[in-house]
Formats: C-alpha cells, structure tokens, sequence
C-alpha cells in the first residue's frame, strides 16, 4: 500500500536560528511590526510503499533519525496516512 509522510523538521528551542532573525527583519522592514519571532524549518512529503501504517511511520523514524534531521539540532514530526490512489508521486 501506498503512503504520503508529511514530515516537519525544524531547530530545537535552544538553538540560534540566524536565517529566522533575517526573516524577522525583513517583515519588519515591509510593515510586519506586529511580528515578534520567527523560526525557519523544513517541510517535506515522502511517498513510500508499507504494508501498514505502522510500519510507513517505523520507516519514516527511520529516515529522519538518519537523513532529513540533525538530531544534534533538529527535531522532527511527521504525519502518515494512505495516499490517495490518483496522488501521483514527487518527481
């Protein structure tokens, strides 16, 4: 069965986040002034084949324990849930 993780990775609370604070001032500059904070993360859908739900999200731990996170300074979360049959996959 087919299955679409949506994966969100973004830097632990402790961590500096120097693209954040750009971000920050850059809605600053256009008028945001209401806007205090802002932390830039990562965003990613993977399309993978399981036997189960179960096991779709045992694999995708698996993928942001080793690839899409740095546990060092990241955290991740994910979403599974089956793909829809005319859901064509990322190129």
């Amino acid at each position: 069965m087919q299955y679409m993780a949506r994966v969100y990775v973004s830097l632990k609370p402790t961590v500096n986040d120097p693209q954040g604070l750009t971000v920050l001032g850059g809605l600053r500059n256009l008028g945001f002034e209401g806007v205090t904070g802002v932390r830039v993360g990562k965003y990613l859908e993977v399309t993978l084949e399981a036997a189960s739900a179960d096991e779709a999200s045992t694999s995708v731990q698996e993928m942001c324990s080793r690839l899409l996170a740095n546990p060092v300074i990241e955290q991740s979360r994910f979403d599974v849930e089956e793909a829809s049959s005319g859901a064509a996959a990322p190129s």
